[in-house]
C-alpha cells in the first residue's frame, strides 16, 4: 500500500487531569479506518516505535502509539537491571486506565471505525497489550510481541500477574514469541497456551526457533531477527484484518 498520503501528528488526551501524549500515524482516505494501540517496550516512545506507528499506518490501520511517561519523561535505564527495577515500580492500574483512556479517544476520532480498535506492544508493552485485552472495554484484537506472563511477586503496584488475568481475556490474541527469550521461559508460553485452551479463548501462539527478546526490533542489531521479525509482522496484520474484517 503506497504511504505518498501518510498523515502523522502529534497528539493528546487528557486522564484524570494528565496530558497523556502520543504520535498517530494513518493514511487519508474517505471511509474510517480500524485503528491499532501501540505500546513501546520499557525505554518509551523511541522513533523505533514511532516508526513502527508508521507501518502499520501504511498498512491501513490508524496506529496511535501511546507514551506511557507523558508524565515523568522517559526513564534512564543503562542496563538490563535497571530496566527491570524501573518496571516493577510502574503502576499497573495507571498504566491500563491510560490504555483505556487511549481506546476512549479513538472511540471519537472522526477516521476511526470504532467498533474495530486493536492493541500491540513489544517486550513490557507487549505484556500490556494483553493485560489491556483482558481488561479494557472495547478491544477487538491484541497482538503481544514477547511481552512478559509472570511476576516474580505481586505488590500493591502489581497486584496481578499477566497469566493471572488471562481467563478474563475479552478478544482475539496472538502472542509471539521467541524460543531463546531468557524474560520468557517457555514453560509460561505453555501454561498461557493451557490456560486459554481451557477457558475456550480464541487465540493463536507463534514461537520463533534461534530467536530471543526483542527479535523484532531492528535497532538493536544484536536481538534482530529479520526471518522471525518478517514472519512476525506477516502473521500481525493478517491476524488484525481478519478480526476487523479489513479489507
Amino acid at each position: 500500500m503506497a504511504t505518498t498520503h501518510l498523515r502523522t501528528e502529534e497528539v493528546t488526551f487528557v486522564r484524570g487531569g494528565d496530558r497523556i501524549k502520543a504520535y498517530g500515524a494513518w493514511l487519508r482516505r474517505d471511509e474510517r479506518s480500524p485503528a491499532v494501540i501501540l505500546i513501546p517496550d520499557v525505554r518509551g516512545l523511541t522513533e523505533h516505535y514511532r516508526d513502527i506507528a508508521r507501518r502499520l499506518a501504511a498498512e491501513g490501520f490508524f496506529a496511535l502509539a501511546v507514551d506511557l511517561y507523558s508524565r515523568e519523561g522517559a526513564p534512564d535505564l543503562p542496563t538490563v537491571e535497571a530496566a527491570l527495577t524501573w518496571m516493577r515500580q510502574l503502576d499497573d492500574r495507571r498504566v491500563l486506565a491510560d490504555i483505556d483512556c487511549a481506546v476512549r479517544f479513538l472511540c471519537i476520532r472522526p477516521e476511526v471505525r470504532a467498533r474495530s480498535i486493536g492493541i500491540t506492544g513489544f517486550c513490557m508493552g507487549g505484556q500490556y497489550a494483553l493485560m489491556a485485552a483482558c481488561s479494557v472495554p472495547n478491544l477487538a484484537a491484541c497482538v503481544s510481541f514477547y511481552g512478559m506472563l509472570r511476576y516474580v511477586e505481586k505488590t500493591e503496584l502489581k497486584p496481578e500477574s499477566p497469566l493471572d488475568m488471562v481467563p478474563r481475556l475479552n478478544c482475539p490474541y496472538l502472542g509471539l514469541f521467541g524460543e531463546d527469550d531468557l524474560l520468557i521461559p517457555r514453560a509460561d508460553v505453555k501454561e498461557l497456551e493451557s490456560i486459554l485452551r481451557r477457558c475456550g479463548k480464541t487465540f493463536q501462539t507463534k514461537t520463533y526457533p534461534g530467536a530471543g527478546h526483542a527479535f523484532f526490533n531492528d535497532a538493536r542489531p544484536e536481538a534482530y531477527r529479520p526471518e522471525a521479525a518478517k514472519d512476525a509482522w506477516a502473521r500481525a496484520i493478517t491476524f488484525f484484518r481478519t478480526q476487523f474484517n479489513a479489507k
